[in-house]
């Protein structure tokens, strides 16, 4: 039976094939990166064989932690697609025991699974030392690598069993991305914080309470052999085999209540309701803000834009902590750099209509409204974001006298990507992913106009906030008095730019609303 489960998963795979060319490449890229990744966690584990035992146990226990935790949290948080979803066999006489058995053996056949094994195996090479390490290292890399399966199978299934009706996939979405926006800054500043006071013990501590978590203690197994204590490894042990039992017992019973209640989210519609239209003022710009939130929250086209928000400040910060910048100086940078790109989502926010643009265009001088509407959603990310971040960063940097300077430049820097984004994506609209076509696929842009709109939207985006910047860099090192100029300067400057953006991006959106359809058209 379980080979029956094997060849539909194959067969779904094979499927993913026959669609579109745009959707072919976005799978094949991401099967290319999942190679890539296999690679370098194998490379990187087989060099932690020769290497210092405390580091390697370090990032054995914390970064297997880390992946456990991932296959665990992330399908339920953005609400992953299950195509092997269990109650899609009760009505074919299968008993339950076979369903689960099947569903979860066909879930190794999937890049995540196919990365988790080699990792996990690769971990028997950076505890081979001795026989007795070498033999439990084997152990934990099948514990480990059935536990990250497992978990993320039944995250799945409560994931679309949870999120069965359109207004929990859209809430959980919504809070998917806001959590991943707060929580890479803090994430950030706690390892820089604890790189610049003294790194190795605190990820030494980080590591020994996590090897006696569910998530950690079987990473930690091969860790403890290796250095000769048995008893301790024994125990982690009796807690991972522990995890896994009460993780199978946890997966059957989820799977005979699926099976007993087999309606699917296919099944179950909502009608009432006007969702966001019903929530937002009944007036123009309302509509076009309404229009904006649900298509950030049920196209993952305009989510996708936001991984690079998180993505710039952790190389930049990464890079500044390795070169040795002080921490009370880099604490300060990865709330701004976020606000940076942030603000610039809406350079092309125009292109991503489609040819649905027309309503917009054909509804009269709506071009004031327009602007407005389509920067909603990035406020509503700004605000909690700037609040909480700027927050952090200045309690991190252990200098509360910059958090003026840290709210002053990431909101004008915000305020400044609105306002120049709201003029380019009028005058200088570029082909955009079109509907229901992979978000990590680009169509090509034969003209000057996507340079223009992003390089010059996002240089200027920096460049009008300098001035804030400039004041904010002189508190920290000439006067901290310093700090009120850069809050007022960069409220200001954000302020007149996001106006005076808005003003003349309406005027251009009434002057070039043909045009703006057939740039619509083309792409």
């Amino acid at each position: 039976m379980v080979a029956e489960f094997l060849r539909l998963r194959l067969r779904l795979l094979g499927n993913t094939f026959r669609r579109s060319t745009s959707q072919q490449v976005g799978i094949v890229l991401g099967v290319v990166y999942g190679v890539i990744m296999a690679i370098a966690l194998v490379g990187v584990l087989f060099g932690l064989r020769g290497a210092d035992p405390d580091v390697a146990r370090n990032i054995v226990v914390i970064g297997g932690s880390a992946v456990l935790l991932g296959f665990l949290v992330l399908p339920v948080v953005f609400n992953a697609r299950d195509s092997m979803d269990p109650r899609a066999f009760s009505l074919y006489g299968v008993t339950e025991d076979r369903v689960a058995v099947g569903v979860f053996v066909a879930a190794f056949v999937s890049v995540p699974a196919v990365v988790v094994t080699l990792a996990s195996l690769a971990t028997i090479v950076t505890w081979s030392q001795s026989p007795g390490s070498a033999v439990l290292a084997v152990l934990s890399a099948v514990i480990g690598a059935v536990t990250c399966v497992l978990a993320a199978r039944i995250s799945v299934s409560l994931s679309a069993f949870a999120f069965s009706t359109r207004r929990a996939r859209e809430v959980g979405a919504t809070v998917g991305v806001l959590l991943v926006l707060l929580a890479v800054p803090a994430l950030l500043l706690l390892v820089i914080t604890a790189w610049g006071a003294d790194g190795r013990s605190f990820f030494s501590a980080l590591e020994s309470i996590l090897g006696w978590t569910p998530i950690g203690a079987v990473w930690a197994i091969p860790a403890d052999a290796a250095n000769g204590e048995w008893v301790l490894a024994v125990l982690k042990l009796l807690i991972a085999l522990a995890t896994l039992a009460l993780l199978w017992l946890g997966w059957k019973g989820l799977v005979s209540l699926m099976l007993v209640t087999p309606g699917g989210p296919s099944e179950v519609r909502e009608h009432a309701g006007l969702g966001w239209f019903g929530r937002m003022p009944a007036t123009p710009a309302g509509a076009v803000a309404a229009r904006s939130l649900t298509y950030w929250g049920r196209d993952t086209r305009y989510p996708t834009q936001l991984v690079i928000v998180p993505v710039v400040p952790l190389i930049t910060v990464l890079v500044f902590v390795f070169v040795g910048v002080p921490i009370e100086y880099t604490a300060l940078l990865p709330i701004p750099i976020m606000c940076v790109f942030l603000g610039w989502v809406v350079h092309n926010d125009v292109a991503f209509d489609n040819t649905a643009i027309w309503l917009h265009i054909v509804s009269g001088r709506l071009g004031l409204a327009d602007r407005i509407g389509r920067m909603i959603p990035a406020v509503l990310i700004a605000i909690p974001l700037i609040g909480l971040g700027s927050f952090l960063s200045v309690l991190f940097a252990n200098n509360p006298d910059a958090l003026p300077a840290v709210l002053g430049a990431s909101t004008c820097l915000v305020l400044t990507g609105l306002g120049l984004g709201s003029i380019f994506s009028a005058r200088f609209p570029y082909p955009a992913t079109r509907p229901h076509d992979s978000a990590f696929t680009q169509p090509q842009s034969t003209g000057a106009a996507s340079v223009l709109a992003q390089g010059f939207s996002l240089v200027g985006t920096i460049v009008l906030s300098l001035p804030s910047i400039v004041y904010g860099v002189m508190g920290v090192f000439v006067d901290p008095d310093y700090f009120w100029v850069s809050l007022w300067t960069g409220l200001g400057v954000g302020i007149v730019v996001l106006v005076a953006g808005v003003a003349l991006g309406a005027r251009v959106f009434n002057q070039r609303g043909p045009e703006i359809l057939a740039a619509a058209q083309r792409n």
